[in-house]
């Protein structure tokens, strides 16, 4: 069995860190598979630009090693293709990067026929032996799912979109502090964030702590 972790190459507002960034998510991948003896496969976003360009500029329509998948529900028909590529020869330059990975996603609206196109690269550890086109794809689905949840509650009950935090460190920071927000009540038992947050602020200078396991 695969012990692997999967993550993203978060957007930073305004790409201001995207450099920085991009340095974290390196010593993210060696720290997985070099001590964690783990895999990985990363979403690589536009807010890592040279990276990204180099996973576009893939010989992509020379792939073979594809994946074909569609499915109806949520009041839409979605239609994935799923290729990947090994680049372990090509220069990719990312710590242990066996595999580049693109998803065309097509959506079409049931109700309003509204069609909509999204492609998705990733990078991941994994040789094709180790997954396939379909594989990576599950992966990366559940991890849109995952990242989907989070987006939800940070945006509804932190109002994530909304915020001006934007100089220095600030973005970074509340970021972590939301995830805290986020991560301790659920950990508690709390399914639902908010009645979780409303819940440790009737007793403001107890329960917090309680919360972090601070005596």
């Amino acid at each position: 069995m695969l012990r692997r972790a999967t993550g993203a190459l978060r957007p930073d507002r305004g790409h201001r860190h995207g450099r920085r960034h991009l340095h974290t998510q390196r010593a993210h991948a060696r720290f997985l598979v070099d001590e964690k003896k783990a895999h990985y496969l990363l979403v690589v976003k536009a807010n890592q630009p040279e990276l990204h360009r180099r996973l576009r500029s893939l010989p992509w329509k020379d792939v073979t090693a594809r994946r074909y998948d569609r499915e109806i529900g949520h009041g839409r028909r979605e239609t994935r293709v799923t290729r990947a590529l090994t680049v372990t020869d090509l220069g990719l330059d990312f710590p242990h990067a066996a595999q580049a990975v693109r998803i065309l996603r097509h959506r079409t609206d049931r109700t309003t026929g509204t069609f909509s196109r999204q492609t998705v690269y990733a990078i991941t550890d994994l040789s094709s032996h180790q997954a396939s086109p379909q594989r990576l794809g599950q992966l990366a689905r559940s991890q849109w799912t995952i990242e989907n949840r989070l987006h939800f509650v940070r945006d509804t009950t932190f109002a994530e979109d909304a915020s001006k935090s934007c100089t220095g460190h600030g973005p970074e920071t509340m970021s972590t502090l939301r995830n805290l927000a986020i991560n301790a009540p659920r950990a508690a038992g709390h399914r639902n964030i908010a009645a979780g947050i409303r819940h440790v602020s009737y007793e403001p200078f107890t329960r917090p702590l309680d919360l972090l396991g601070i005596v």
